[in-house]
């Protein structure tokens, strides 16, 4: 047994050293080579259809995991989006099955990709591997045919005497070797060409299935995105509309809109006085001893300035019915002004600093130091300008007047001038208070500014007492109290 692996492993190792010595021999231009040009176009032919099909196979098994790792990152993006979308939004349910038919598509992309698509495309590219093989075999047969045809060439030339065994021996030794490669150069010759021409086939086959798979996932996911896309506009337009907005407050928390009640509202010769505010009560005045203002129908009377401005205005807040009825004052001119609600006796109207001198209609304002004036009233979203109340004698029969007065104040107020205004705008106003803004969409100013008030771009965010106007000298645009600033 010994002796048997001894004598094949000599044998192995004289082949590969005849091999080697006839290669060099043919290199080196000493002994001819057997030519087959129609094998070697094969060759060269088979050559190129392998190197084609390793890169497709490398690249498309790249584009496989790229698609796999797209529907992962797709899964996630669309669970986000699901997570992120409001369960009361509209649409907020087909959204998630929309979502859901996502994945789906994308997990029978990739199925379809990897079974109609790779595995055909796997077992196409392992026929070159076998091919290569008997294409290197063919090789090394045609070494040894050259080998034993060069040997049995020498042995007839160089032999002195003829020695008839060793020539039949070589002779046998040539023959074998040629059967051997022509078997193998025969059948290479068959199916070299047979494989290229395949590629046609396997081509079509493979690239119908890839574009086909595409087609399908992206005009199935065309149609699930337009879905979406349709979920997510009926959203633009119910926000447009205001159904998701949310509900402004002001700095201490309440609401904007407010239900006025206009039996709460003591009418003088001037202004309605401010209504009681149990959650905040009245400013304290600055000064006790100011002088009160008195209504005349004099054409001009000189008036006096007072020492100290009027309080600032404070923030809007919520009316409510008050807790104790207030007194009219006696009126300037000697008519009696009855009181909305029954007054007390031990209950004194409460002094308040001056309001700034107005005069509207031809009838002016003038302070008098005989009584103290009542306190500016407190800014309210639902409260009435001055001026639209401003020529209304103080009696109990001008008292609904007032009530519709106030009614039709968000329209346009009496003694709003309708002359010469700019497109869009209904009138214009003019501050009587500073106002600093206390939310985005408000409009900050000082006193002495003109303001155009214009109509809301949403006439559903409309809001009693309130105004959306644009400054003149900046052009800023935003809502204020009507009640600090009045008509011009």
């Amino acid at each position: 047994m010994a002796e048997s692996r001894g004598s094949l492993l000599a044998k192995s190792v004289q082949k590969h050293a005849g091999r080697a010595k006839e290669k060099l021999l043919q290199n080196l231009g000493k002994v001819d080579r057997t030519a087959d040009e129609i094998f070697d176009e094969h060759l060269q032919n088979f050559t190129r259809q392998q190197n084609c099909a390793n890169r497709l196979q490398k690249e498309f098994s790249n584009y496989i995991r790229c698609i796999r790792a797209a529907q992962v990152a797709s899964k996630s993006l669309l669970e986000a989006i699901g997570e992120t979308y409001e369960s009361q939004w509209t649409g907020h349910d087909h959204l998630y099955v929309q979502c859901q038919s996502v994945d789906m598509l994308w997990q029978d992309f990739s199925h379809k990709l990897a079974d109609q698509v790779l595995l055909p495309l796997n077992t196409y590219q392992q026929q070159f591997p076998e091919m290569r093989k008997k294409i290197d075999k063919r090789g090394r047969k045609l070494v040894d045919y050259d080998g034993q045809r060069h040997s049995f060439q020498a042995m007839q030339t160089n032999m002195k005497k003829r020695d008839e065994a060793k020539i039949n021996k070589g002779k046998e030794q040539l023959e074998e070797a040629k059967r051997t490669y022509e078997i193998l150069n025969s059948e290479l010759h068959d199916e070299l060409p047979a494989l290229y021409d395949s590629r046609v086939l396997f081509l079509v086959t493979n690239l119908q299935s890839l574009f086909n798979a595409e087609q399908t996932f992206h005009f199935e996911a065309a149609k699930v995105f337009e879905e979406l896309e349709a979920v997510v506009d009926k959203l633009a337009t119910d926000s447009q509309r205001g159904s998701y907005s949310v509900k402004k407050t002001n700095g201490s928390s309440l609401p904007r809109n407010t239900n006025y009640n206009n039996s709460s509202l003591i009418i003088n010769n001037i202004s309605p006085s401010k209504p009681s505010l149990p959650e905040q009560p009245p400013q304290s005045p600055l000064k006790t001893d100011q002088p009160k203002p008195e209504l005349t129908n004099q054409s001009s009377v000189d008036s006096e300035t007072p020492s100290d401005p009027p309080s600032e205005p404070q923030s809007p807040a919520k009316p409510e019915p008050p807790k104790e009825t207030e007194t009219l004052p006696p009126s300037t001119n000697g008519v009696p002004v009855e009181p909305v609600a029954a007054a007390t006796a031990s209950a004194p109207p409460e002094p308040t600093p001056d309001r700034p001198t107005s005069e509207q209609n031809g009838l002016e304002v003038v302070e008098s130091k005989s009584t103290p004036t009542p306190e500016p009233p407190t800014p309210n979203k639902a409260s009435s300008d001055a001026a639209a109340v401003n020529n209304v004698t103080a009696t109990p029969n001008n008292v609904s007047s007032v009530s519709k007065k106030l009614e039709e104040l968000y329209d346009i107020p009496v003694g709003a001038s309708r002359d010469n205004l700019p497109p869009g705008v209904l009138y214009k106003v003019k501050s009587t208070y500073k106002y600093n803004r206390e939310d985005v969409d408000e409009l900050s100013f000082d006193v002495g500014e003109i303001i155009q008030v214009v109509e809301y771009d949403d006439p559903e965010e409309q809001e009693e007492g309130w105004l959306m106007g644009i400054k003149e000298t900046t052009g800023e645009k935003g809502m204020f109290p009507a009640n600090f600033t009045r008509p011009i």
